[in-house]
């Protein structure tokens, strides 16, 4: 196709809100089930981007449009992308980590990128980037600088690893375990298991655990059936006798566990290796024994490796927003800092709109591959091309670059994390969005403490991936064209206003809507542009609903006078708004004895431009009342059919709410309104199994006491112990939402891998649990609901649904957002 000049491509770009340097990226039009890439094309154009890879259905309808501009035209743009990324790999021939396994791939790669950067230059995926399209984006950062690269790869379904295999090639591999993630996508276990192995087809080593009986099976058989000929080293570890690496003993002591195992070595004589770590969790020792046999075989000295293992420390897979002091927005991602997370990161914050000024701290960026002039050059045109206001730079070698970032309204630097305490409190963080980025050893959690709330204990986290998640399999279940509107009213469902607006504003979705006019303001504060529906119109709140631009939904003849009374004096023509009709609810609308005198009210009416019909479906997840949806529905059709003749312009309409959106696609019409299937809940259990769980209700227990039997806890004494029990009181009452009907045993938390019943009657601000035989101490974490305890069991045992207890938890629990 049209070919402009020759471009030296640095950076790949898949998503247009990530543009950085557009001169050097060469964007991939992927397709999707909602939007095709190719639709960006000409934004990105305009934004200087020239390079483009696009499929056979793309046309250049006007060649001048793209003046200068390369495009190469693939069969499928997802395999050129993989094509690339491949043969950019075949570049390097320095040793390659890959790893996979259901469970613990980014702790081991980031605990090998602890315990092997001072030995190596080591190029690592970002994140979790170990799909089909994170890893070629991973592969692609290797260069000539880099001495080790460690990527992790994952999949969902089989035939998918070939195609990562190709892209990583690793020459080393490591399989961390088998576990049930993804199960859905496969046959069986073995099948999961041999589908994963296939990124090993070509590596030159095996790491893996034997104590597994399906793993220990499969490795051997792959080994003798894939690669017979060649030569293939197996290295197992586990308490097996035949395992190369034999663990003796694992000794758990207060925070610490030594591993003491012995390692066959070619002469058959074994050598003992001891080495202690600061974790007790199964999962961590696990994954330590990993990094060891990796260690191992890098022929790292064994006292070397003793000490470094004692160095690990837990890896933050998650950046949190938490609400900071002087109305400040706080993102924590303190726990690295590489330029690739550093952008992700910016990525997050670019789509907080509460706040127009956007803060970053920045530590120094350690072992970056690159000079320090090239690196904080990179970083000061990032930071411009995401508006940053102001950067505070902490760190020796970041401090030297003033400078760079000249080009940054407000700069001001300091030599260590200590110097910027010192002087914390004259430099005034007052309404802005602040982003904490710094490597480990600059310690900034110290800055998280200054900045951020102190807040009760008792927390609830929203899992802001998860939100995403659950958006994209409601949209795949439309029909092309069909728009969404989500539903954010009632605190998006307890979970937060704007945050959750602004990541489904960053999503593309066509509409939100709130109950009352309030709501839609603190949006509209928060920099939310998305057009709002609002629910439950007022008179009292006609003025901020024209001023904030919100569309009120009207649903009876006095509201719709009234609206249209306040236009007329105010001299406001073609305001949008919602009708609203009641086709069997029968709680707001009009009904269809109103039709006719609606339908001549608003024929030729230019005070109000109908942005949409709708009507509110009263049973569409049950399949008792199917007959009775199909009565609503075929009612709106009939209404909105006269009220098109009527009105004689075109208006969208809609019906079908979140359980509609799947059980009856065949009335999505012109749009769907998403609610409570957004934040991880259905009723129908097979979109229930698709989802993730969104909120997660943590408090902390305050303290143990040993009852005996026969005693009583709690108010009225209604709580009696049945035999000598242990109990806890934790810090969540009936103040924080908490339904006071779980006393006395009906309702259950989840502490240590254990539900643990309620003692006693719910108190206003504790509860007392029975945890009798459950090892923990004051000061443990409690699941209040969340992945292991659903808040749908909490809300059967409450005789409610999960909506009443989502919506109840109290503004006093304070709420952290997270995205992994």
């Amino acid at each position: 196709m049209q070919q402009g000049e020759d471009a030296a491509i640095e950076h790949l770009l898949l998503d247009s809100r990530k543009l950085l340097f557009p001169a050097t990226s060469l964007f991939f039009a992927l397709g999707g089930p909602r939007r095709n890439g190719a639709s960006f094309i000409q934004e990105l154009y305009h934004k200087g981007v020239r390079n483009f890879v696009v499929d056979e259905n793309f046309v250049v309808d006007d060649i001048n449009k793209y003046s200068g501009a390369t495009f190469l035209q693939v069969k499928d743009t997802l395999v050129a992308l993989h094509l690339l990324a491949a043969y950019h790999r075949k570049q390097f021939s320095i040793p390659v980590i890959g790893i996979t396994g259901s469970n613990g791939k980014t702790i081991v790669k980031e605990w090998l990128y602890q315990l092997l950067q001072e030995d190596f230059n080591i190029v690592r995926s970002p994140k979790s980037y170990n799909s089909q399209i994170g890893v070629p984006l991973s592969v692609w950062q290797m260069n000539d600088q880099h001495t080790l690269a460690i990527f992790e790869a994952g999949i969902s379904q089989p035939d998918e690893m070939q195609q990562l295999q190709k892209i990583i090639e690793p020459t080393i591999g490591v399989f961390t375990n088998i576990g049930e993630a993804h199960a859905e996508g496969f046959l069986n276990i073995r099948q999961k298991i041999n589908e994963k192995l296939k990124l090993f087809i070509h590596s030159d080593l095996l790491i893996y655990g034997s104590d597994d009986h399906d793993v220990n099976d499969a490795v051997p058989m792959f080994a003798n059936n894939v690669r017979p000929a060649e030569t293939f080293q197996l290295f197992s570890w586990g308490k097996n006798a035949e395992a190369a690496l034999h663990i003796n003993s694992i000794e758990k002591i207060a925070t610490q566990t030594t591993i003491i195992a012995s390692l066959k070595e070619e002469d058959q004589q074994e050598q003992i290796i001891k080495c202690v770590i600061s974790f007790i969790d199964d999962a961590s020792i696990e994954n330590a024994i990993t990094c060891l046999c990796v260690l191992i075989h890098l022929q790292i000295p064994a006292n070397i490796i003793a000490e470094r293992m004692l160095r690990l420390r837990p890896v933050e897979m998650r950046l949190e927003l938490k609400q900071g002091n002087n109305n400040c927005s706080i993102i924590n991602d303190s726990y690295s800092a590489d330029i690739n997370s550093l952008v992700i990161a910016l990525n997050f914050l670019q789509q907080q709109q509460q706040h127009t000024k956007r803060t970053l701290i920045l530590s120094d960026i350690l072992q970056s591959g690159k000079s320090n002039n090239e690196l904080y050059e990179d970083i000061a045109h990032i930071l411009e091309q995401k508006n940053i206001d102001r950067l505070i730079g902490i760190g020796p070698e970041i401090s030297k670059h003033e400078e760079t970032f000249k080009n940054i309204k407000q700069v001001t630097f300091f030599p260590s994390t200590l110097a910027f305490k010192e002087q914390f409190y004259s430099l005034h963080f007052i309404n802005e969005t602040i982003l904490l980025k710094g490597a480990r050893v600059f310690e900034f959690e110290q800055i998280g403490h200054l900045l951020e709330q102190q807040v009760h204990q008792t927390v609830l986290e929203i899992n802001l991936n998860a939100v995403t998640h659950n958006l994209k399999q409601y949209q795949q279940q439309l029909n092309p064209g069909v728009k969404l509107m989500a539903m954010v009213k009632a605190f998006s469902y307890g979970s937060g206003s704007f945050e959750i607006a602004n990541l489904l504003q960053f999503q593309n979705v066509d509409y939100l809507a709130v109950a009352y006019a309030d709501e839609g303001v603190e949006l509209r504060k928060a920099g939310i542009t998305l057009p709002i529906m609002v629910m439950n119109a007022e008179e009292t709140t006609f003025d901020i609903l024209v001023q904030h631009n919100l569309e009120p939904e009207l649903y009876s003849f006095n509201i719709l006078e009234a609206f249209e009374k306040y236009l007329h004096q105010s001299g406001i023509n073609n305001f949008p708004v919602h009708i609203k009709l009641d086709t069997g609810m029968h709680r707001l609308g009009f009904e269809a004895a109103d039709i006719k005198k609606l339908c001549d009210h608003l024929k030729d009416n230019s005070i109000f431009k109908i942005q949409s019909v709708f009507t509110h479906l009263a049973a569409s997840d049950s399949v008792e009342h199917d007959e009775f949806t199909k009565y609503q529905a075929n009612e709106f059709k009939k209404a909105a059919l006269l009220l098109e003749k009527a009105i004689a312009y075109p208006f969208l309409q809609h019906m079908a709410n979140t359980s509609a959106i799947h059980r009856h696609k065949e009335l999505q019409l012109d749009m769907v309104r998403l609610g409570i299937g957004l934040y991880g809940v259905d009723s129908a259990p097979a979109m229930q199994q698709q989802l993730k769980n969104v909120t997660t209700l943590k408090t902390t227990i305050s303290q143990i006491k040993k009852v005996k039997a026969g005693e009583s806890v709690g108010y009225s004494r209604k709580g009696i112990a049945v035999k000598d029990s242990v109990i806890a009181t934790v810090r969540i009452g009936y103040a924080d939402g908490y339904p006071r009907i779980l006393s006395n045993g009906i309702g259950k938390m989840y502490i240590n891998g254990k539900l643990v019943p309620i003692i006693g009657n719910v108190c206003m601000d504790m509860i007392m649990l029975d945890i009798t035989g459950v090892d923990v101490q004051e000061g443990d974490q409690v699941i209040v609901f969340g992945e292991d305890l659903p808040v749908s069991d909490v809300a059967k045992w409450s005789q409610t649904i999960a909506y009443e207890i989502l919506t109840g938890i109290s503004q006093r629990v304070k709420r952290v957002y997270f995205e992994e």
